[in-house]
């Protein structure tokens, strides 16, 4: 097993609850979803951030899968045991495309649908897109829907995107969490992820006001009070200006790339408050 699949494997290891993996083919490649939750409950499609795998779950599972069947994704093009060895992902639409395929082939039709970061991006444009498909829809201190990145994030962030390295990732995510907790074995992946083939980044488009408002499904916007990414009550005044129906929450002490992992129970009752 070389290091990264070890890195996978040890975090995946702390998913608290029986999990069973599966391959799902298409056009594109093939998609890693990790499953939980008992087979009648009520299905919850999770999208995690940039380089952040589906593992990043292993906080917030064993409560999110009690009544809910849950699925959560390898992103396509990202790292992961997601595998886009088919048609390339280039361009949002494909994105779309891919994530349209995974709801057929699940079975996950009125789902609920949640993503962290850039992944709460790919689940609000396929909102829009597929409005019928989506039953409610979550979005954890979401990048590029309500507010640009904060000017001394990108100025952070550029370098690793010209030229990624584990080294230049730790330093973001370590500066964004100003001093927060950081799982070091998640840490430990993130950054050996940058060490594996992936897509070309798909490049995110802000929602135009204009489709936010006719947006109808009800969302949750959960923001990381102390994100560094971008100004988190911006995104909460925003998100409640333009979506009819939405519901915001900040969560004290959470930082952008933390939210997922360190305040896991907080997270947990904000989510299942807002799915009922």
């Amino acid at each position: 097993m070389d290091a990264y699949s070890a890195a996978y494997e040890a975090v995946l290891g702390k998913w608290p609850v029986a999990v069973e993996a599966l391959d799902v083919r298409s056009a594109y490649g093939s998609t890693r979803v990790h499953v939980s939750g008992p087979p009648d409950g009520r299905p919850l499609v999770l999208l995690h951030g940039g380089g952040a795998t589906s593992t990043v779950w292993y906080a917030t599972v064993a409560d999110l899968s009690r009544h809910h069947r849950v699925y959560a994704i390898d992103t396509i093009g990202d790292a992961g045991r997601t595998v886009n060895d088919g048609t390339p992902v280039t361009t949002a639409e494909h994105l779309m495309d891919w994530l349209d395929g995974l709801f057929t082939e699940l079975g996950v039709d009125g789902a609920a649908l949640a993503g962290h970061s850039y992944g709460g991006w790919i689940a609000l444009a396929y909102a829009l897109r597929a409005p019928a498909r989506v039953g409610r829809l979550v979005l954890l201190d979401p990048t590029d829907c309500f507010a640009g990145l904060a000017a001394a994030y990108k100025l952070r962030a550029i370098p690793f995107l010209v030229k990624p390295s584990a080294a230049r990732l730790r330093g973001l995510v370590t500066w964004e969490s100003a001093g927060k907790h950081i799982d070091p074995e998640w840490l430990d992946l993130m950054c050996r992820g940058t060490e594996v083939p992936r897509g070309k980044l798909v490049m995110p488009r802000r929602p135009t006001p204009e489709a936010l408002r006719d947006m109808t499904i009800p969302t949750l916007v959960v923001v990381a009070q102390q994100s560094r990414a971008h100004d988190g009550k911006r995104v909460a005044e925003t998100a409640e200006a333009l979506l009819p129906e939405v519901t915001t929450v900040a969560l004290p002490g959470a930082s952008h790339h933390t939210i997922p992992t360190e305040q896991p129970d907080q997270l947990s009752r904000a989510i299942l408050a807002f799915l009922g």
